[in-house]
């Protein structure tokens, strides 16, 4: 490692610890190296740029962010929810199992756990703690470990920045994430279905079976967001960047014309909050790509593999200690920069060990989302705090076991891969 890269990290994190924005963080450390090596200041703004224009996978992130909000938009949110509570909300912890499974059914729609926790989460926040039925720390918790689910159920933008780095498919990524996601679900209800036994919560009022029928039928155009876009991607119609445009027109024509949701001063906001969020997103990538420039050129990814390959490890102890790293990098980095940044340092090492990228793709980005939820940082903590003015402690006390059960599922889907590589290999994905 030269001086200059050295001191180039050092930029980076003492810039990040004082609260500048990472994206911006990134790119004055880039600065720094080049003017350090003698190189062209002019370097980063071309290795930004032309990242930039050559990704064609990465217009399906503006189009998912888009579809996404005109889909949290008016009563469709309503007709989701109402559906989720028809299905679930019968059982012990019932309104704990409709978050959980409104965070399920609205992956499928979003690809973004924030925007999943911004959204549908106050509401049901709302539900829970109407009547003293849930504490407030207990459902803002629950709400910020559901919605790592978003990211992980297809689409994800996520799954869309690590397709970018790794060159793996976008699509046969998408489905990986089908089965990794229903487990999370699973041990998240598991643990709201216990905890809630634990505290004596009492049973909600279930909604007649005889009404499910016209719910189901209220919801279904909206249900059907997930499957058109699979269907887009699989059946060979579209490419997984045309989805996401389908996905946004679809939203579009169901909020304006099927559900009258929807009115002009309303969707001028909806384009002009996600031109922000998409702007937002694309400085991050943006620095990242001059960063990565800034790694390649100093070989860390070969001297990583080197140094890891030398050691004769095994790929499934080579998983484990990679996990455990973005672990704990989890804590204080933000899941776009352990994508973007620190995962392609380990990707030449995984290659090299055999271990396939579909499944080391899903099983980081799980990683990456649980570092979501995992105090000092976990900013979806912080998101649900400043949409609903519940304090951090009281979120920070209730998120510990929420945490176990995901880090228990994420290390079931680590020594079992296929959890992860099934669905792909039905579709014929050969990998590995």
């Amino acid at each position: 490692m030269s001086t200059a890269f050295a001191l180039c990290l050092m930029a980076l994190f003492v810039l990040a610890a004082i609260g500048t924005p990472i994206a911006l963080s990134m790119i004055v450390a880039a600065i720094l190296y080049l003017g350090m090596k003698g190189q062209d200041l002019a370097l980063a703004a071309e290795q930004l740029i032309q990242g930039l224009y050559d990704g064609f996978v990465l217009l399906a992130v503006p189009l998912f962010i888009v579809a996404a909000a005109i889909m949290n938009a008016g009563t469709i949110s309503d007709r989701l929810l109402a559906f989720c509570v028809a299905v679930v909300g019968r059982f012990r912890g019932g309104l704990g199992h409709v978050n959980v499974a409104a965070s399920l059914v609205f992956s499928g729609m979003s690809g973004s756990a924030v925007a999943d926790a911004a959204g549908i989460g106050r509401i049901i926040i709302d539900m829970m703690t109407r009547d003293g039925r849930y504490a407030p720390g207990y459902a803002a918790a629950l709400t910020a470990a559901s919605a790592t689910i978003g990211p992980i159920i297809p689409p994800s933008i996520p799954m869309v920045l690590y397709a970018l780095v790794s060159g793996t498919s976008i699509g046969y990524l998408f489905l990986a994430g089908i089965i990794p996601g229903l487990i999370m679900a699973a041990v998240l209800m598991g643990m709201n279905a216990w905890l809630s036994r634990q505290r004596g919560t009492a049973l909600d009022e279930p909604v007649p079976l005889s009404r499910l029928p016209g719910i189901t039928f209220r919801a279904l155009p909206a249900l059907m967001m997930p499957v058109i876009l699979l269907y887009g991607i699989y059946g060979g119609v579209t490419t997984p960047t045309e989805a996401a445009a389908v996905a946004a027109a679809y939203s579009l024509l169901l909020a304006g014309l099927v559900y009258r949701a929807l009115s002009l001063k309303g969707l001028y906001d909806i384009f002009l909050a996600s031109a922000k969020s998409s702007a937002a997103i694309g400085l991050i990538i943006g620095g990242a790509l001059i960063f990565n420039y800034i790694v390649a050129s100093e070989n860390i990814p070969k001297a990583v593999e080197g140094a890891l390959v030398g050691l004769d490890i095994s790929p499934t102890l080579f998983l484990l200690l990679v996990n455990a790293v973005l672990l704990v990098l989890g804590c204080v980095l933000d899941a776009t920069t352990l994508i973007l940044v620190i995962i392609p340092l380990f990707l030449p090492t995984a290659r090299a060990l055999g271990i396939d990228l579909v499944h080391f793709g899903v099983v980081t980005v799980v990683n990456a989302m649980i570092g979501l939820i995992t105090p000092p940082y976990g900013i979806l903590l912080f998101v649900i705090n400043a949409t609903t003015g519940i304090p951090l402690r009281d979120m920070i006390r209730e998120i510990w076991p929420f945490l176990f059960v995901l880090l228990l599922a994420l290390l079931v889907m680590i020594l079992a891969p296929d959890t992860v590589l099934w669905l792909p290999r039905m579709m014929g994905y050969k990998g590995v």
